[in-house]
């Protein structure tokens, strides 16, 4: 009889999470059900479209149950990740990258022709000419422009620019022009809504329908009221939330669904603690901290160095009862969407038992 070690340490609904094999990431299942319900009341109290980035979970069951509870449509943001969701039913999808080169193209139009409602973004006439040059004999493509309005990362750097790109592709065969699209700095809302109007204004001046204007962030998601000018809202992290949510104000600790469960499995010296999560468990991250993760009941540890495999906290400041060698303690991740990346499973618990264990269909898709 061959003996199934697979079977025996794989996670099943039922197990305490104590019970577990490190290090893990671990979801509790009310905190994401309230962080869901949280952000869509918002969304529909304003009357916001709301379209999730799924880039943070990148498990088809979450979307669905993110559009279950009033959401439209799912933002990706790769072709693969996008294939993935798409094989999951999902027709509304947005992508929000540059895609440049046929061997994307190829893809990006088999897609386009099995589900209804896919759109792209360019912020240059190089990569609209790719599209344009691609889709001229095919399925008509969609195209936002992407803006820069404060975010420096890519985007068209005026209004002008914005609403010279958009005429440009009205224009171009195979391609549909449907609007404006931008991922803003944090706290930024009244120079992305002077942005984003003055451009949806020269459009108007064209002749230019402009019907999406989709903002995003989870950061300054609650001022997402304050932009006007967009009809929906994108946002990813919110659904888990992490360590730099609740240092931007965005959520407050005990709304955190992800933790990191991990080990100690040393204790070389009185102030130090080693654990079986490094980089590849945590992530590097830093995102403006200096250490990498809360750790949950012990909040003056400090998470000093990772390498691979281990990572290395600093118990000096602690002035009660310290981890001890074997014991379990949980870590909320500085960056939870990096975390979704590095494991095939998520764990999901209520009160500590284990309620079902998802797949992370879109793991490793990042082209």
């Amino acid at each position: 009889m061959t003996h199934d070690i697979a079977s025996e340490i794989s996670p099943k609904a039922g197990d305490r999470i104590e019970a577990l094999s490190t290090p893990r990431p671990i979801i509790d299942e009310d905190r994401l059900t309230g962080n869901i319900a949280r952000v869509q009341a918002y969304m529909d109290k304003h009357g916001l479209n709301f379209r999730p980035h799924i880039k943070t979970h990148k498990i088809p069951a979450l979307a669905h149950a993110q559009v279950a509870a009033g959401a439209k449509g799912i933002n990706c943001q790769k072709i693969t990740e996008a294939e993935a969701f798409a094989d999951a039913g999902f027709e509304d999808i947005l992508i929000t990258f540059n895609i440049l080169g046929p061997e994307k193209l190829v893809r990006l139009s088999a897609l386009n022709d099995r589900i209804s409602g896919l759109k792209v973004v360019a912020d240059s006439t190089a990569t609209v000419d790719g599209l344009s040059d691609y889709f001229a004999t095919r399925k008509q493509l969609t195209v936002l422009v992407e803006c820069d309005t404060g975010g420096a990362r890519c985007g068209v750097q005026s209004p002008a620019e914005a609403a010279k790109l958009g005429k440009y592709i009205a224009g171009k065969p195979g391609l549909n022009f449907a609007g404006l699209m931008t991922y803003p700095k944090p706290d930024n809302a009244a120079a992305t809504q002077e942005f984003l109007s003055q451009a949806v204004a020269l459009l108007k001046a064209e002749g230019v329908e402009c019907p999406i204007v989709t903002n995003g962030g989870t950061p300054s998601l609650f001022d997402a009221h304050l932009v006007t000018a967009a009809t929906e809202h994108r946002a990813g992290t919110y659904i888990y939330n992490d360590r730099s949510m609740v240092r931007a104000g965005h959520c407050r600790e005990e709304d955190c669904a992800m933790h990191i469960l991990a080990t100690v499995v040393s204790r070389p010296t009185e102030d130090r603690a080693v654990i079986d999560s490094g980089s590849k468990a945590l992530t590097s991250d830093l995102l403006g901290f200096t250490d990498y993760g809360q750790v949950v009941g012990y909040p003056e540890a400090v998470i000093k160095g990772l390498s691979e495999e281990h990572g290395v906290i600093d118990l000096s400041k602690c002035t009660g009862p310290r981890p001890q060698i074997g014991d379990k303690i949980r870590i909320i991740p500085n960056h939870t969407c990096v975390v979704s990346n590095l494991f095939d499973q998520m764990v999901f618990h209520r009160d500590g038992v284990v309620t079902r264990v998802e797949d992370v269909a879109a793991r490793g898709l990042v082209w």
